[in-house]
């Protein structure tokens, strides 16, 4: 454990020490596109935040190399140098887009190339455990398909979600850490050493995302761009793709009994891990989401839009900040609660905390709401947000949209409990927003 969280240290403090860096440089290179219409954030910003957790990968899988417990993980396997070429290209890639804005085609078979690499050097798709069937193996060509979708599947989920400051690194770093204490509990517990690969290469990503988060939090100084986010996703779906498909249910058998018992006690997390629906359920929920909502408009599905999960929670009345923390707290809600669903999935206890913790959910999302507001004679005594104002006339809201002027905290706050948009922009029949002086678009 103490190489693993040595591991994960460097790769933080690497990133952490050349965002800065990598800013200034965005800024010199000129990667700081305009604002557009679907952009939370009031002021062009430097992306190309990826370059930075890039090198804290690289970082990390140098330090592993060179330590006594984790150099096995190179000498017996080739997944790291798979990882490591497979993130190089997407990287490049990203980089290309963060700068010039290539084609979303153009990606996509940068993605498909990239998957296509790291499955010619071994990191790929073997066999899956199937409930009531067993261990199926698969076919090289199932394999290599299988591996390509789940890659291009992930990578995408992980970009889409990328939307609001501190929401891909933060929602991918609960996933990782859900994916750690998984893969760690394989090896450690099981010995079962074909899931050291992607114990570490957990470990690197949870170093990734914490070193780059404390630059990209509300409000970011930089972003990570599509770099970034599909470098990520990658890793992501590289550690999947090792404890799903290379880990051997056979070998647990000895401590389950049979092959169908080991296939049933695993899969509340392997098909999970598979697809993936429970570590990036909400990024990949809102992909789909997403897909349907463009295909059903007569658009591309690659057409960016302002119809994502988080978007939809600043429409509701949530702030940014409290946006973010919805997200992850979902999230690790899901994540968490198959991970300990797959320790012990007999105890009802933990069905009854996810249902509990679920309704807890369920009341942050309509907060907004419900916000109280204090009565006439007690509003000298509570904060401005629960007083009574009154609603600005619609006239009223379209000269200071004009002057370029804001309501105060206590009449936005009374104004998206009315749902009355500000200078937010109005859409029009063809979907496109006319986004007003210092307005918020979506991102």
């Amino acid at each position: 454990m103490r190489e693993y969280l040595l591991t994960l240290c460097v790769t933080a403090a690497v990133t952490y020490l050349l965002t800065g860096p990598v800013r200034k440089f965005a800024i010199v290179a000129g990667a700081m596109p305009e604002i557009r219409a679907r952009d939370v954030h009031r002021e062009p910003t430097p992306r190309l935040g990826g370059i930075a957790m890039f090198f804290g990968l690289c970082a990390g899988l140098l330090v592993a190399d060179h330590l006594t417990n984790l150099n096995q993980v190179f000498e017996k396997s080739n997944e790291p140098r798979a990882l490591l070429s497979g993130a190089a290209l997407i990287w490049l890639i990203g980089v290309l887009d963060d700068k010039f804005e290539i084609d979303a085609l153009i990606k996509l078979g940068g993605q498909m190339i990239a998957a296509g690499v790291m499955v010619m050097q071994g990191l790929t798709i073997l066999w899956l455990p199937v409930p009531g069937v067993g261990t199926v193996a698969l076919t090289p060509w199932q394999g290599t398909l299988l591996t390509v979708a789940l890659v291009v599947i992930t990578i995408n989920a992980v970009n889409f979600v990328d939307g609001l400051d501190g929401l891909a690194a933060g929602m991918v770093c609960i996933a990782s850490a859900a994916f750690f204490m998984y893969a760690y509990r394989i090896w450690y517990s099981y010995g079962i050493e074909a899931a050291a690969p992607a114990t570490l290469f957990a470990a690197i990503l949870m170093g990734m995302c914490l070193g780059f988060l404390p630059h990209n939090m509300h409000p970011a100084r930089i972003f990570m761009g599509d770099s970034g986010s599909m470098l990520i996703g990658l890793v992501l779906a590289a550690g999947a793709i090792s404890v799903t498909g290379q880990v051997d249910p056979d070998v647990m058998n000895l401590f389950s009994g049979s092959e169908r018992a080991t296939v049933h006690q695993t899969v509340p997390v392997y098909i999970p891990l598979l697809l993936p629906l429970t570590i990036i359920a909400i990024p990949a929920a809102d992909l789909i989401l997403a897909i349907v909502r463009r295909t059903w408009r007569g658009q591309s599905p690659f057409a960016a839009d302002r119809g994502h999960l988080h978007h939809r929670l600043l429409e509701i009345g949530h702030s940014h900040s409290r946006a973010v923390l919805i997200m992850y707290f979902w999230s690790a809600l899901i994540a968490f609660g198959a991970l300990t669903y797959s320790v012990n999935s007999a105890s009802m206890w933990i069905v009854l905390g996810v249902v509990i913790l679920s309704a807890i959910g369920l009341g942050l999302l309509l907060l907004p709401r419900f916000t109280p507001r204090a009565p006439r004679w007690a509003e000298s005594f509570v904060p401005p947000r629960y007083r009574r104002r009154k609603v600005l006339p619609e006239s009223a809201q379209a000269l200071a949209a004009e002057a370029g002027e804001e309501p105060a905290d206590d009449v936005q706050d009374e104004q998206r409990a009315h749902r009355t948009p500000v200078a937010a922009g109005v859409s029009g029949a063809n979907g496109a927003t006319a986004v007003g002086p210092r307005s918020r678009a979506a991102r």
